[in-house]
Order: C-alpha cells, then structure tokens, then sequence
C-alpha cells in the first residue's frame, strides 16, 4: 500500500489530499487547505512550503502528484502559480518524495472520463471513487483528484517497469 499526496496548487489557497493505493483502488485518508491569506507573495510562498512539509510529515506519503501550470488570459497569475508549484515541489523534495506532473485535461480524463468535465463533474466522481459521503472543498477535491490520477498512473506503469516520476535528484526516471 502506498500513501500518495495531491497538490491542486495556488498563491492563496493550495489544495491537498493524500489517499492510500490498495492496489485495488484508492482509500481517502485526508484533505484540506493551506490558506496564505494576504500579503507579500514571498511569505506566501513560505506558508505553501511550510504546509505542504507539515501534511508530508503527518501522513508520510511517498510521491506527489501536481497539477501543471497552464498560460491562463493573466500572465502574472500564471507566473504566482508557478511559483506556488515551486515552493510545494521543494517541500516535497526536500522530504524525500518523487514528484510527478498532470495537465488538467489529464486530471479530468483519468478521474471523470472526459478531459472536458468541469470542477463539479469531477469533485462528484471523486466522492464516488473514494466513498465520501460529504463534499469536499473544491480545492481539496481537485488536489484529491490529483493523487487519483497519480495513483492510475503508478499502477498503470509499474507493471510495465516503467515511471514518470521525478526522482529526489531531479532526473526523469524512466
């Protein structure tokens, strides 16, 4: 069994949810939040770090999932979103976890069937695949999805001897 964590990554609010690979499907064990609230990027930035090294030492996931940057109409969001992935990468390095990368249309595809599923959409379908019986919130079920999709990647790339994950160097392991 491998504990895995997603990051739905932002500069206010960062997602995350850690689920259990069984081999046979996916357990939730927990999501949330972190909230940097206002001010400077920089100490945003650091409670991203900060949350994300404090949800890897409480659960002890072994890989992370991460959800890519995409060019959206405002530059300067794309460009805080990307930094917000950063600082959540380094904190999961930094712990010792491998870290892979899904474009959202990938996200979508793996856990609602369609790249073209909107928020809801695939918030239900993560409530269907892990059995909650309570709505989690959009940012937590989108990192949630995340590690789903992590989860169907590993077990569809394993068998074959082969990863996309990036090692604790940096290197594609292939």
């Amino acid at each position: 069994m491998t504990l895995i964590l997603g990051i739905d990554p932002g500069s206010r609010v960062t997602g995350y949810g850690v689920v259990r690979d069984t081999g046979r499907g996916c357990e939730y064990v927990a999501s949330g939040c972190i909230r940097t609230g206002g001010g400077e990027l920089q100490a945003r930035l650091q409670i991203i770090f900060r949350g994300v090294r404090e949800v890897v030492q409480t659960y002890g996931p072994v890989t992370m999932g991460i959800e890519k940057v995409f060019m959206a109409r405002n530059a300067d969001s794309a460009l805080k979103l990307g930094q917000a992935r950063g600082a959540a990468i380094v904190a999961a390095m930094e712990e010792g976890l491998e870290v892979a990368e899904y474009s959202a249309t990938q996200i979508k595809q793996a856990v609602a069937g369609t790249g073209s599923a909107n928020k809801e959409q695939v918030q239900m379908m993560v409530m269907h695949l892990l059995k909650l019986v309570a709505k989690p919130q959009m940012d937590a079920s989108d990192a949630l999805a995340i590690a789903l999709t992590h989860a169907h990647t590993r077990s569809s790339l394993i068998p074959h001897g082969l990863s996309t994950a990036r090692s604790r160097g940096g290197r594609l392991r292939l």
